[in-house]
């Protein structure tokens, strides 16, 4: 017992300096869309969307879903693959490849997933507004994970990405890594986790110049109800920086719009709220709200729909699982992320590798 206790000891001094590091590595960090690669704020996988676009701590035993926090590997996941889909706007087209394999000898779950932006065919213009031609920009993220069991309840996993990106004469390239930190009592439905994401360094700057990467530090929590068919997750997103708000004051002041950033809107713009729906063992809907995307995107005191709200939608059944979700833009606009998980150890018996 006493063994065990000093190991507990260490684990959460783990965690402690993993913050501590986070705090310090994000010092000079920008907002909004001041920092370079914001796609990789994207969810590349309809159940993160359907959660608000961030969480750390759900899991649905989704290989989707330990693309964004690796801590999340775990050996049921072994042959998993995840092919994801969004038809964002204005012809944006995003796709997510994952996959994952546990190996016994190691001991450790690897993962790997390339997420690829496809932005259509864009007019290529002068500064006088003529066009010379067309061009298509594009972004990619190339990334390996692992993740290893600790004790009983405790896993932690890695990230490593490279980072890629190509508007016709700019290019930039990055590599950044993603550090997560699991706690899941499986016995009582809950799990918590810390995440820091995109701490790394931009190799190639777009224009000769060094730019930031959208670093953040997340921490969240998920619960099922024991007596209900009920779950929720609570995020905490950039919590090393507590105005987080990208507001545009000249634009504000051009357009007579006001901005509301007192200490309530401060404060619950880092909150990201989901609810789990368990409507069978083998279906279950997700709705989420993302205050700080609600916030950044509301145009005016003009009323915004369901700006910031998500929801989603999935199918699972013993050899594939089938995702949908929908998320929300400003008033009548929103975007569709689908996606297929194949479970390639039933499918065609790779579990015996």
């Amino acid at each position: 017992m006493e063994k065990l206790r000093h190991i507990r000891i260490a684990v959460r001094k783990t965690v402690f300096i993993l913050i501590l590091f986070c705090f310090f590595k994000s010092k000079g960090q920008t907002l909004g869309g001041a920092s370079a690669f914001n796609f990789l704020k994207l969810p590349a996988t309809p159940l993160l969307s359907a959660a608000g676009g961030v969480n750390t701590s759900y899991s649905a035993n989704d290989v989707g879903l330990a693309t964004n926090n690796p801590s999340l590997l775990n050996s049921n996941l072994h042959t998993q693959v995840n092919l994801a889909f969004n038809s964002f706007y204005a012809g944006i087209n995003a796709y997510n490849l994952a996959g994952a394999y546990h190996s016994k000898n190691w001991n450790t779950t690897f993962g790997g997933a390339i997420f690829f932006i496809d932005y259509g065919v864009v007019p290529q213009t002068d500064a006088a507004g003529n066009v010379n031609g067309t061009f298509r920009p594009r972004d990619l993220v190339f990334q390996v994970s692992a993740a290893k069991k600790y004790l009983e309840k405790w896993s932690y996993g890695i990230n490593a990405k490279f980072i890629s990106s190509n508007y016709l004469l700019y290019s930039s390239s990055a590599i950044a890594f993603d550090i997560g930190v699991l706690y899941n009592d499986s016995s009582n439905h809950f799990s918590a986790s810390v995440l820091a994401k995109n701490m790394g360094v931009q190799l190639k700057g777009y224009a000769g110049s060094k730019e930031d990467l959208p670093f953040d530090l997340q921490i969240g929590l998920t619960k099922r109800l024991a007596k209900a068919p009920f779950g929720f997750s609570l995020t905490l997103q950039q919590i090393h920086q507590f105005n987080i708000l990208y507001n545009d004051t000249t634009f504000n002041n051009d357009n007579n719009f006001t901005s509301n950033n007192g200490f309530f809107n401060k404060f619950f713009n880092h909150v990201v709220f989901a609810t789990h729906v368990y409507l069978g063992e083998n279906l279950e809907a997700t709705i989420g709200y993302n205050q700080l995307r609600g916030m950044e995107l509301n145009i005016g005191s003009n009323g915004n729909g369901l700006n910031g709200f998500s929801a989603g939608l999935q199918a699972k059944f013993k050899k594939l699982q089938f995702q949908y979700a929908r998320s929300y833009f400003q008033r009548g606009t929103a975007y569709n992320q689908f996606a297929v998980g194949i479970n390639l150890n039933q499918l065609i018996g790779l579990g015996t590798l």
